[in-house]
């Protein structure tokens, strides 16, 4: 009899790991809305994959995805919508692959986005930021020194329990073998998404996402890659946001825009417009005219109280250093007065891509300040002490951190008190620096 249930055990343990090994990455929350959400896993081969899921308060009542198959052609990537959510729920969920339960180890779960306006004040939430991720792989990597480390950072992002996490750029770091082929292309996004210190994280919380040179092709990439169509739809393929610019038709761009609580965030593209940073003669852009008429005519129509806009570079820094924007002088006083002009309210930009954090603040005449909030990086390389002599003006006093690090954004507060408090932790989640920035200081 003890022989038998042995061997009973083994059976049920080996075909449980067999059907497991068909999740290659995932379960990642992607978008939730009032009524709507959507979970992105991938398998490693053809499979027919679902989802079920409950409202926590109401668990008896099971509602199903519809099933859902992929092919090689998006590196059998799955964007599974869940279509019977109500408003402020939270709930759990559980993958099926080839009609088999997946047995996770970790917390899978979302909210449906709340229905509160016109009926109380917006509810409290976290966002945790982070730019610059890079996952090893010793064979591609250059030589030397493994570039990336400590990824239980994304362990005590967890922690923080976040509601939403914004990958602000650089999260996968393409490598010379991998962005002059579709197959490499999809290979490194395989890679970096199959690490397994970022799959709790995925799983539970909602993962918007924008990109910068190591997503889009080399570094310093810009408009004039010749890869970019297949960069951009693999970064489709592999995320899971709302939209991905404002002309489908034309598959120009991943800027976009999403809204949670009282806050609404600006997603931009710095690559698929940008001219190249030698160039001399004609118009140098890093947004170019659509997408940055795009943004103001979002901003202007946006009743949100706070404008989070999210940029791969640094906007406000003064000192024209690697690629921010005080290299393309012309669009960035476009971009600033076309805000001050408009009187647009609320606007606090976060940016990622050099290798440390610091928090910018641009004073102006009679309006609020400018803020631009630096957070870099997640794993990858820290940037040289030389950071520490960049004249930078515009950086608030014990902001710069040049170590591995994350941000969180909480907003927080009755209607009248409504604030946003800005903390940075290190790779372990102890706190680093904060700051509090009350709604009515950004009117």
């Amino acid at each position: 009899m003890k022989k038998t249930f042995q061997l009973l055990f083994i059976f049920f343990a080996t075909y449980s790991f067999a059907q497991n090994s068909l999740l290659q990455s995932g379960p990642m929350v992607g978008y939730c809305e009032m009524t709507e959400a959507v979970i992105w896993l991938q398998t490693s081969e053809k499979a027919s994959v679902k989802i079920t899921y409950f409202d926590i308060d109401n668990p008896a009542r099971i509602l199903y995805s519809d099933v859902y198959s992929s092919s090689k052609e998006v590196g059998f990537t799955h964007h599974i919508i869940l279509d019977q959510l109500t408003p402020g729920k939270k709930y759990k969920y559980d993958v099926f692959i080839n009609d088999k339960k997946i047995i996770l180890p970790y917390e899978t779960s979302f909210s449906a986005k709340k229905l509160w306006e016109w009926r109380e004040d917006a509810p409290d939430f976290t966002v945790a930021v982070g730019s610059c991720s890079y996952f090893n792989e010793p064979p591609l990597d250059r030589p030397g020194k493994a570039y990336g480390s400590e990824n239980g950072i994304f362990e005590s992002i967890v922690k923080k329990n976040p509601d939403i996490m914004i990958w602000s750029g650089d999260n996968i770091y393409l490598r010379e073998a991998d962005w002059d082929s579709k197959t490499g292309i999809y290979h490194r996004y395989t890679h970096s998404r199959s690490i397994k210190a970022i799959q709790p994280l995925l799983a539970k919380t909602q993962n918007f996402a924008i990109w910068d040179d190591h997503d889009f092709g080399p570094d310093d990439s810009d408009g004039s890659f010749y890869n970019k169509f297949l960069t951009q739809k693999a970064f489709k393929d592999f995320w899971a946001n709302k939209s991905y610019g404002m002309h489908p038709e034309q598959n120009e761009g991943i800027y976009s825009t999403f809204s949670w609580g009282d806050a609404q965030f600006f997603l931009l593209d710095d690559r698929y417009f940008k001219t190249p940073n030698n160039r001399i003669t004609g118009e140098r852009t890093i947004l170019g005219n659509t997408q940055l008429e795009w943004l103001i005519n979002a901003l202007s129509f946006s009743k949100a109280s706070f404008k989070i806009i999210v940029i791969g570079g640094q906007v406000l820094n003064s000192v024209a250093e690697k690629e921010n924007y005080s290299n393309y002088p012309k669009e960035k006083e476009k971009l600033l007065q076309e805000i001050l002009d408009n009187k647009i309210k609320g606007v606090l930009f976060i940016s990622g891509d050099r290798h440390f954090t610091e928090f910018s603040e641009l004073p102006r005449e009679n309006t609020y300040p400018l803020f631009d909030w630096t957070v870099s990086p997640l794993t990858s390389g820290v940037a040289s002490e030389k950071v520490w002599k960049e004249n930078n003006i515009y950086r608030t006093k014990g902001s710069l951190i040049a170590q591995h690090n994350f941000g969180t954004i909480s907003f927080l507060g009755s209607k009248e008190n409504r604030q946003m408090k800005l903390t940075v932790f290190d790779a372990k989640g102890i706190e680093l620096w904060n700051k509090t920035i009350l709604k009515k200081d950004l009117e």
